[in-house]
């Protein structure tokens, strides 16, 4: 009996050149590491394709779902593998199109890409669909529209014949493509944005801004659990949290109402860059979406950017609510940033911000208060927490010396959820 295995499908990568070995030797990482808890024998590179082998030969449709959610992806297929023998793979045809389900149609697609074997694709789809017309009478040929498609395709020395195929993140693998930091919040945008800058091949370093100590911590529970959420992904490798209620407060003593939240943000850009300097990061990642809340109007968002070198990344500008809200269902985090929880996002929140902000009037209000020292205790204050789902994650030098001390307990598991509700777009 033919073994079972996943056929792995990418679409972006097969674009790339001399580099390509390097993205197909990322995703065979990145599938190890996602695939943990299964007995798998083997991951390697096959023409144009992955090959992963379960250790009793018989892979499972639980396996090719969990390959399916990792960025680079783009489909994965249950296949039985054969030798290049006709009575074998059309054996196998039998099997897989009898494993198909319901279908009154079906149509044989062969493909080739070991030019030694003396059969044509033709001859293939000629030999295998006549198989399959004595085995099933009551089944139509059909070659446009056909409602099962088995596939036989001659790669190396062996034969892969499927039926079914199993749609992908698609993206490239995560590693390829840098270290980003991301301002992330528990809300909806935040987590989006990440996973779509992560699907683009960036490691994500997440950087939450908690109302503590003028808030409960529900927040960094919140994003710990999107966090866990993404972990199929294998993009995030260490949280940040900064306590930053303190400070919003002072900030709010001294700082025109209006201008307030033009100076949270001010700020969270200033430390999230000083993080992201440490960490060797190249840019940062916000979910902001243009118009949607006050602090995302072009105007606003001009004088935030000022207060920062880097790149920042906006993936959800042109994005509507619905639309973050479909893709937030998609990626598993729709659940979690739905349950209410106080954080930054809406601790000492003016009743009618500013949404034109004008520079001159910002600058006023920047230069109120020590904005520098107060920078300066917040970098000093971060803690953090890591995961173990990136295996291109590195940790920065500087800080791996205070992971235990800084590591705070408070992120052990707790069950106290509760509520629903929509949270601001502080932190987004």
């Amino acid at each position: 009996m033919a073994d079972r295995v996943c056929l792995v499908h990418y679409h972006e990568i097969g674009l790339k050149g001399k580099n390509r070995s390097t993205f197909e030797n990322q995703l065979v990482t990145n599938l190890h590491r996602a695939l943990r808890s299964f007995d798998v024998a083997d991951i390697k590179r096959i023409s144009g394709h992955i090959l992963v082998t379960a250790a009793d030969g018989m892979a499972t449709d639980d396996m090719a779902h969990a390959i399916s959610r990792v960025p680079g992806v783009a489909r994965v297929s249950v296949a039985y593998v054969c030798r290049q023998d006709p009575e074998e793979y059309c054996a196998a045809a039998v099997r897989a199109l009898g494993e198909a389900g319901e279908f009154g149609s079906f149509k044989v697609h062969a493909r080739r890409s070991s030019t030694n074997y003396e059969l044509h694709t033709l001859d293939i789809n000629r030999l295998v669909g006549s198989v399959l017309c004595e085995k099933f009478p009551n089944k139509k040929v059909e070659m446009h529209h056909p409602d099962v498609t088995v596939i036989v395709m001659v790669v190396n020395a062996s034969v892969y014949v499927y039926t079914d195929t199993g749609v992908g993140v698609g993206g490239l693998p995560v590693g390829t493509a840098g270290k980003v930091v991301t301002l992330l919040s528990s809300g909806f945008d935040s987590p989006v944005a990440t996973w779509m800058v992560g699907r683009r091949g960036a490691v994500c370093v997440p950087v939450h801004f908690s109302g503590r100590p003028m808030t409960a911590d529900t927040s960094e529970y919140l994003c710990q659990d999107i966090i866990n959420a993404m972990a199929p992904s294998g993009m995030v490798g260490r949280l940040y949290v900064v306590p930053f209620g303190q400070k919003q407060r002072e900030i709010s003593l001294c700082v025109p109402q209006s201008l307030r939240i033009i100076t949270y943000r001010r700020v969270m850009f200033a430390v999230a860059e000083r993080i992201a300097r440490m960490e060797g990061a190249k840019a940062l990642v916000t979910g902001e979406s243009l118009g949607q809340v006050a602090s995302q109007t072009l105007e606003n968002i001009s004088v935030v950017n000022e207060m920062v070198s880097m790149p920042v990344l906006r993936p959800l500008i042109g994005s509507d609510k619905q639309e973050i809200m479909r893709r937030a269902e998609e990626i598993g985090t729709y659940d979690i940033s739905a349950q209410d929880a106080a954080d930054c996002c809406t601790l000492f929140m003016p009743r009618r911000p500013e949404t034109h902000a004008k520079p001159d009037m910002v600058h006023e209000a920047w230069d109120s208060f020590d904005h520098d020292a107060m920078i300066e205790e917040l970098v000093q204050s971060v803690e953090y927490v890591d995961f173990d789902q990136c295996p291109s994650y590195k940790p920065p030098r500087q800080l791996r010396a205070r992971h235990r001390e800084l590591a705070p307990a408070r992120f052990e598991r707790r069950g106290d959820k509760d509520a629903t509700g929509e949270k601001g777009a502080a932190t987004e």
